[in-house]
């Protein structure tokens, strides 16, 4: 039995009946007419009843497991004894700006002050000071203007910024699944972009949803071969997080294909503008605070010796997979509870690429994808926030998508809400309190 070739959605005896029509996000929901005459007004009611269902189902599923993470937070009480910058507070709500939020809170207010400070007779791993220069700038970017513009303080920023970024990346991962897969897949994978392992910083003051924004609609762009927004997309993409090395692999793969087949279709000039753009942000920054520290590795330095974040071929992941089986939690950073959901997320995550490559989706998502994992499992880092540094990877959503897409509504709206609930524990109190995000 043969799967189809994702450049236009077609009938599978696999995957069900898949949308004949790609236009306008590839949707086949409501209000998806023809809409040739229709009047502004028609316009945005259309754009509601498709697009409304969307944002309805993440909304509520997402306010149900942060609304179940500050009850947790609050019984336990745990974070009452913990220093504010470190996953604790006065209030539930001053967890979400703890840990990461912490750093994004400083640069908003005060700026960068890129160095490389050594810790005065260090005799651990850890050789150098914290900077801010380890955070990327697009997010505590648009934290200082939006509090600026509204008169919010930078926690409320923070917190406009990611709760809207969410909401965005939903609208992105639904265009993306709808336009291969049909518009009830599309929403399934927006409803488990809410309850997915480490959605816990999604509504929090930290950047991932800003950076899954980016990258569901800079891939969406690729799909729909509108190459400069995709390159720009990209860009910014690198500005928030240096994880944008998978997207631009991912746009770069996707571009040349497109010259080398299409190149009658797409010309040759835009898709090669958007590859040389796509990287500028990400090396602009790098080479910014290289030039301020002195040291163009300085970045690298800096995350190595005050984060330990290094890139060791797969050797911390090994040791991590070979300790927590059998009980044993003695490697660096071991938060086991966070450990073990983070074991299981990275063998779903697996069992998922397989999937995703048997369904030869568009080159842009495998690539990003299967590179996004690659980059995780390859680097030592604090394993427990596996689930969070897997956000990017949405189209691991897309194999599970499909059979939850032919469930019936009940009984999908069912799953999902179960999820959700457990979401507060396993997404959300793993990651802040009994690990570090």
């Amino acid at each position: 039995m043969n799967t189809p070739t994702w450049t236009r959605a077609a009938p599978s005896a696999d995957l069900g009946e898949l949308p004949t029509s790609t236009r306008e996000f590839g949707t086949t929901g409501p209000g998806a007419e023809g809409h040739g005459t229709e009047s502004p007004t028609d316009r945005i009611r259309r754009a509601a009843r498709r697009l409304g269902p969307v944002l309805a189902l993440y909304g509520v599923l997402k306010l149900l497991g942060f609304l179940g993470f500050l009850y947790l937070l609050d019984s336990a009480g745990d974070f009452r004894r913990k220093a504010p910058r470190f996953g604790g507070g006065a209030h539930t709500w001053d967890v979400l700006a703890s840990w990461d939020g912490w750093w994004y809170q400083q640069i908003a207010a005060h700026g960068y002050h890129p160095a490389l400070i050594p810790i005065p007779d260090a005799t651990g791993p850890l050789t150098l000071q914290g900077n801010s220069a380890a955070f990327f700038p697009l997010y505590p970017a648009l934290m200082r203007l939006v509090s600026e513009v509204t008169g919010l303080g930078l926690y409320g920023a923070g917190m406009l910024v990611s709760v809207v970024a969410a909401f965005a990346a939903a609208l992105g991962i639904h265009a993306v699944t709808a336009r291969l897969c049909g518009y009830r897949a599309g929403l399934a994978a927006a409803g488990l972009w809410a309850v997915w392992p480490g959605s816990g910083v999604e509504w929090a003051v930290y950047s991932d949803s800003l950076y899954v924004a980016l990258a569901a609609w800079a891939c969406h762009a690729v799909l729909t071969r509108r190459w400069l927004t995709a390159g720009f997309l990209t860009f910014a993409a690198g500005l928030n997080r240096p994880t944008a090395v998978t997207l631009i692999a991912g746009l770069t793969v996707a571009a040349l294909l497109a010259v080398l087949r299409d190149r009658e279709r797409d010309g040759v000039a835009r898709p090669l503008t958007a590859v040389a753009v796509a990287p500028l942000g990400m090396l602009g920054y790098l080479g910014w605070v290289g030039y301020r520290m002195g040291d163009y590795g300085g970045y690298f330095a800096l995350q190595s010796g005050a984060w330990q974040h290094t890139f060791d071929f797969g050797r911390y992941t090994l040791r991590v997979f070979t300790s927590v089986p059998v009980g044993h939690f003695d490697y660096p950073y071991a938060w086991p509870f966070a450990d073990i959901i983070g074991v299981g997320v990275v063998l779903l995550a697996l069992a998922l690429i397989t999937l995703l490559i048997r369904l030869r989706l568009p080159a842009v998502l495998v690539v990003h994808t299967v590179l996004t994992v690659l980059l995780v499992l390859g680097s030592q880092q604090i394993f427990g926030n596996v689930s969070r540094y897997l956000l990017p990877a949405f189209p691991l959503l897309i194999p599970l998508a499909l059979p939850l897409s032919r469930l019936t509504p009940p009984q999908r709206l069912t799953l999902l809400t179960l999820a959700a609930t457990a979401s507060a524990s396993y997404a959300g109190y793993a990651l802040f309190e009994l690990g570090v995000p």
